[in-house]
């Protein structure tokens, strides 16, 4: 699913606050009825499946620092969003309150089917272990989910792409050292609404997760750079929520400082070698920004 000369990659603003695409392979809207709850519905153009359920692709749901929660999460915050002019679209979260920073996302197409998410935070005080968790909700195709981990009994001991199991337990994190294990375990989790118990699974060999249909082998993989994502946590695999999310930043941000969080969701049948190839065109890609 590579870029074609045809696509378009570039978001057109819609009614009341909403933003539409069609880039060839996929379409859909970012921000439907003007709320924060990312790219829904997203629609596959070749096959005519609608992907996404419940609150879509790459939405900013839950949010806490060592051992507090910012409320039910980011979806139910008031927030603005602004048409840039190379065709992305930048999100603004406002301090509030009981928020002391400032978020931010900027969405971009990187391809036909590739979405670019781009966070950020500016911090009023100091913010102890902050997290940003984006989360993604495919429809009730996507039966197979799995994170490129090591160390699990399938992979004796190898990286390998490890299934979301039910025997090993409802909700499931892969970490990405002993470090991000103690953020887990701080008692964010533990904070109502909606707790949530994570049995922690094997430490990520790269915070690469993939939830794929079985049936047509599209799979829509999670992808970002090791220093920008603590862990992947998931579901087990037929869980009702179908659903994978990225652990985002996992780190103390000095007040006033200012800190980022890149992800990628690409939709592609490829196999899992030829989907570590896209993780490592993902980082060049990454790599050739930073020198433009």
């Amino acid at each position: 699913m590579g870029q074609s000369g045809g696509a378009d990659l570039r978001f057109r603003a819609g009614e009341g606050g909403e933003f539409e695409f069609n880039t060839g392979v996929l379409s859909g809207k970012l921000r439907a009825g003007g709320k924060s709850v990312g790219l829904l519905p997203v629609v596959h153009l070749p096959s005519g499946a609608t992907l996404t359920r419940s609150m879509g692709f790459a939405g900013h749901y839950r949010v806490f620092t060592e051992n507090h929660r910012y409320g039910p999460g980011a979806w139910y915050w008031p927030s603005e969003a602004q048409l840039k002019e190379d065709g992305s679209v930048e999100v603004r979260w406002p301090a509030a309150e009981d928020r002391p920073f400032e978020l931010g996302a900027v969405y971009r197409w990187a391809g036909p089917a590739a979405i670019d998410v781009e966070t950020r935070v500016r911090a009023r005080v100091e913010l102890r272990g902050f997290e940003s968790f984006l989360a993604s909700y495919f429809s009730e195709q996507f039966t197979n989910s799995l994170v490129y981990a090591r160390g699990g009994p399938e992979s004796r001991g190898q990286p390998a792409f490890l299934p979301a199991e039910e025997s090993y337990g409802v909700w499931q994190m892969f970490p990405r050292d002993p470090s991000a294990v103690t953020l887990i375990e701080d008692g964010r989790w533990k904070i109502p609404p909606s707790p949530v118990a994570w049995v922690i699974r094997p430490s990520l060999a790269q915070p690469v997760g993939v939830r794929r249909d079985s049936k047509s082998a599209l799979a829509a993989v999670l992808m970002a750079p090791p220093g920008d994502c603590f862990a992947i946590a998931t579901p087990h695999q037929r869980e009702g929520h179908y659903s994978m999310y990225l652990s985002l930043f996992g780190k103390t941000i000095a007040a006033g400082a200012t800190a980022r969080a890149r992800a990628r969701l690409t939709l592609t049948t490829a196999g899992e070698d030829q989907i570590l190839e896209l993780y490592r065109g993902y980082l060049e890609d990454l790599k050739r920004a930073r020198h433009e």
